[in-house]
């Protein structure tokens, strides 16, 4: 009887690393040198770095922070990178932030996976083999956090804010929706408070988002 053969080892993880902090950089580098199945095969400081690097090497993944100084932020370089579908690489974002803005913009624009920075190596490992085989990578506490989302029921609005918010996702600063309106700045930013707290947002672009995400926009 002959003696199988063994199956021969899969190729490593091709992994491209996007942080605008070069300690964060080599640290991960460090750490993830001795992680069996991953070989980091570039880094990148910017979104318009790691889209050069990733043209250039064909990374698998690429372990994508949100926010870069300068230029190109994360979510933008995501979904460039993205844009091919399965022939680009897989993001998955690593990060520090995990408002509900933040992981709704970065899961629309094709990341796979979303972890925060908190992780235990272990974790991080076998998320980015994950995403590597095409499968989603989430952080406990994102997961926890889209899962009491999904539960809850959509925030309701009163007419006023719903009209300020339809301004503010034409871009409208709050001197123009005051004009628009009719009504004084000050009222603007009260119902501004208003609106952030019902969507458990800080600032207009995640109102925008999770409203957009929330249906409560056309």
């Amino acid at each position: 009887m002959s003696t199988p053969v063994p199956a021969p080892p899969a190729p490593p993880v091709r992994l491209l690393l996007c942080d605008d902090h070069a300690v964060v950089r080599a640290g991960l580098r460090a750490l993830l040198s001795s992680a069996e199945g991953i070989d980091v095969v570039g880094e990148a400081a910017t979104g318009e770095e790691a889209l050069a690097a990733a043209a250039r090497l064909r990374p698998d993944v690429v372990l994508m922070d949100l926010q870069l100084d300068g230029g190109m932020d994360g979510v933008t370089a995501t979904r460039h990178l993205t844009a091919d579908g399965a022939a680009g690489p897989r993001v998955l974002v690593l990060t520090m932030f995990d408002t509900d803005a933040d992981v709704t913009r970065a899961i629309e624009a094709g990341a796979i996976g979303y972890l925060l920075k908190a992780e235990q190596p272990e974790e991080l490992f076998t998320a980015i083999h994950n995403a590597a085989a095409g499968r989603t990578a989430l952080s406990a506490p994102v997961a926890d956090r889209l899962l009491t989302r999904l539960r809850s029921p959509h925030p309701t609005l009163s007419p006023r804010e719903q009209q300020i918010l339809e301004q503010l996702a034409r871009g409208l600063g709050n001197r123009e929706i005051a004009r628009a309106l009719f009504i004084s700045e000050a009222t603007v930013k009260t119902h501004l408070g208003r609106i952030y707290g019902k969507l458990g947002v800080e600032t207009r672009a995640g109102a925008v988002a999770v409203a957009k995400e929330k249906r409560l926009l056309a």
